[in-house]
């Protein structure tokens, strides 16, 4: 009996307020179908659990318990993202914090303002890694009134796992999209690679470069997200958490690896490092490209193919 042809399936959905894009060569339409019901709840599962903006949620409830300066014991799945957390917040010299959240009580981007520094300096105290105590499973918090936030870390960590749960139904050829967040689950059906745009910070629609991928996630990070434009200068959304203000130097950095999470916290952190960005990127000898806030370009993404 002939094989039947795999054939493109698509579907779109929106999760953690972004557009998400599941691409798929399968054999039938039920396969597909299966896969992205998976995919889609797996996802929608991530975002309940650790959403900020669900009052339900487990963060919400670590939270909570924050704010009252007490422990709380975590299962298994958070502490993975703690333990990634801690590393990141270590190999970034304090930079990628998750407890630096908290600054968006100041940086309102839909008011068109800029915070007093008065109240950036209220909520420093606040913001610190090392002040919170992680001894897995137990997390605890010292100074009452923190919080933490697993915005760039979760969202790839969601792309990573529904990539696993394809290829743990047998299907080797596709891409996950989750907000520019993306995962190559293998080549297209042809073993053709699949070209993914980089995003132009600055001119909307444009790209910066296109690059071919048969393998391995892509992940950005920039600060034409959510901004504010005063006098001419842009104030993004990734904040230095030492100083409470955005950083300023680079204005978007793309990272390839193997794994998206690793991907888009190599990205932030670049942003972090603001000058030392560049060359804290070259150290790591992961695929990238960035461009800072005069419009100069550097690294190369070009021929990557996995």
């Amino acid at each position: 009996m002939r094989t039947r042809p795999l054939r493109y399936f698509q579907k779109a959905f929106k999760a953690m307020g972004t557009p998400c894009d599941i691409q798929l060569f399968t054999r039938t339409q039920a396969e597909a179908d299966q896969a992205a019901t998976q995919v889609i709840a797996d996802v929608q599962r991530l975002e309940a659990r650790y959403s900020r903006y669900k009052d339900d949620s487990f963060l919400s409830e670590i939270n909570r318990i924050a704010a009252k300066g007490k422990a709380i014991t975590v299962d298994e799945e958070t502490a993975n993202l703690l333990n990634y957390a801690h590393t990141c917040y270590q190999q970034s010299d304090g930079l990628f914090d998750i407890t630096s959240g908290i600054l968006r009580r100041a940086w309102r981007f839909d008011t068109g303002e800029l915070p007093e520094q008065s109240l950036i300096d209220n909520l420093l105290p606040y913001v610190g890694w090392r002040k919170v105590s992680w001894q897995r499973p137990e997390l605890a918090f010292s100074v009452p009134g923190m919080e933490i936030d697993f915005g760039g870390i979760v969202k790839e960590y969601a792309v990573d796992r529904a990539a696993s749960l394809c290829y743990a139904q047998g299907i080797r050829h596709g891409v996950i999209n989750l907000g520019g967040d993306i995962k190559v689950i293998g080549p297209r059906a042809d073993n053709t690679p699949w070209r993914v745009g980089i995003r132009h910070p600055r001119t909307h629609n444009a790209v910066v470069d296109t690059i071919c991928l048969n393998a391995g996630a892509l992940a950005s990070s920039g600060d034409y997200e959510r901004c504010i434009v005063i006098n001419g200068v842009r104030y993004g959304h990734v904040l230095n958490p030492l100083t409470g203000w955005p950083v300023r130097h680079l204005a978007a950095v793309s990272v390839l690896g193997d794994f998206c999470v690793v991907a888009g916290s190599a990205a932030t952190i670049a942003m972090l490092k603001e000058e030392q960005g560049p060359s804290w990127l070259a150290e790591l000898s992961l695929p990238h490209l960035w461009v800072d806030v005069t419009g100069q370009v550097g690294g190369d993404l070009s021929n990557q193919a996995g």
